[in-house]
């Protein structure tokens, strides 16, 4: 617990907690941060489930992986910023503790499914393995989760 009141001490807790401005325009920066990781999600999960199937994987993977990708790096940046300023708090908080867990899970799904090697056979044009699918639906479920214990945070505090 020391080392929470010490990340809720620091200077970037203190400046967005100080700030009339500092605070929500990470908070924005983290809602659009999250509007590109779960668009880009969706959109490929949902192609790799079936959707969309007049645009080829090869064309829609590769950068829908990028702005995920970025989306999630700019997420982890504004919510650890956000995190700061109630550490201790957020710490204790299910939803805070919950949405940590489904986005463990999401890193693993996405880890897998990048070392499978089906994954290289469907952005190579052939039709997704059902592991890929299931990773896919894995994906879904882990993300939107993530996204919904997040907005959960707040009603539980």
């Amino acid at each position: 617990m020391d080392l929470l009141h010490a990340v809720a001490a620091s200077p970037v807790a203190a400046a967005l907690r100080d700030s009339a401005v500092a605070y929500p325009l990470v908070n924005a920066a983290h809602i659009i941060s999250l509007g590109l990781l779960l668009g880009a999600v969706v959109t490929l999960d949902l192609r790799l489930l079936g959707a969309f199937r007049a645009h080829p994987l090869t064309h829609l993977g590769p950068p829908l992986w990028r702005v995920a990708a970025v989306g999630l790096g700019l997420a982890g940046v504004t919510g650890l910023m956000l995190f700061t300023t109630r550490a201790p708090a957020y710490a204790e908080n299910p939803a805070f503790l919950a949405k940590l867990g489904l986005i463990g899970l999401g890193l693993l799904n996405v880890a897998a499914l990048r070392f499978n090697r089906h994954w290289r056979a469907a952005l190579a044009g052939g039709p997704p393995h059902p592991s890929i699918r299931l990773a896919a639906l894995a994906s879904l479920l882990a993300w939107v989760g993530a996204a919904l214990a997040g907005r959960w945070i707040g009603f539980l505090q």
